[in-house]
């Protein structure tokens, strides 16, 4: 049974790109004043003056800062949750591009592509390289002789148990296949 290989160094990729995607808002956030800085900190004399801030109590100025504090902190876990959902789907959505036609993975939507090269006809066991990088091998015998194409467009449809069939644009017949790579 073969089953699908990543490399590492796609792996390595993909987690990284997830992981600097769920830091990003923090870094933003790091970015900014520090939240534990009052808000008199954050503001100059004038801009702290001129806002009316100087006319509350400490007390007051306490809670505002509270409020502050927990308002930023507040955004910054929404964003941050947010940045990691994005990254989670994102990463679903291209897992499960990549692997289509590997068991039954992807959706029910026909694969369509072009076949690099040459085609002349179908054959059992000849492997066809699509131009979206796929290999797909022909496994039972289907034939479709004196076809001789350059660069085809072809579709693979998802058929039971987890079977694929080939079809070249303007022919019928169509060649059981499986993903190869």
């Amino acid at each position: 049974m073969h089953s699908p290989m990543r490399s590492p160094m796609k792996s390595f990729r993909l987690s990284f790109a997830l992981l600097l995607l769920a830091c990003t808002p923090m870094a933003w956030a790091q970015q900014a004043p520090p939240l534990t800085a009052n808000v008199e900190q954050q503001m100059s004399a004038e801009e702290f003056k001129s806002a009316g801030l100087d006319k509350l109590s400490k007390q007051e100025l306490a809670a505002l800062n509270a409020w502050l504090q927990q308002k930023v902190t507040t955004e910054t876990n929404k964003a941050v949750e947010t940045a990691v959902e994005v990254a989670k789907e994102e990463g679903r959505k291209e897992v499960k591009e990549k692997n289509r036609g590997f068991f039954d993975f992807g959706s029910q939507e026909p694969i369509r592509s072009n076949i690099v090269g040459e085609f002349r006809g179908f054959a059992s066991g000849k492997q066809y390289t699509l131009a979206n990088g796929q290999v797909w091998e022909q496994v039972e015998p289907a034939s479709l002789a004196g076809v001789r194409k350059t660069d085809p467009e072809v579709s693979i449809e998802p058929g039971m148990f987890n079977s694929w069939f080939m079809r070249i644009k303007g022919y019928n017949t169509a060649a059981k296949v499986r993903r190869v790579k």
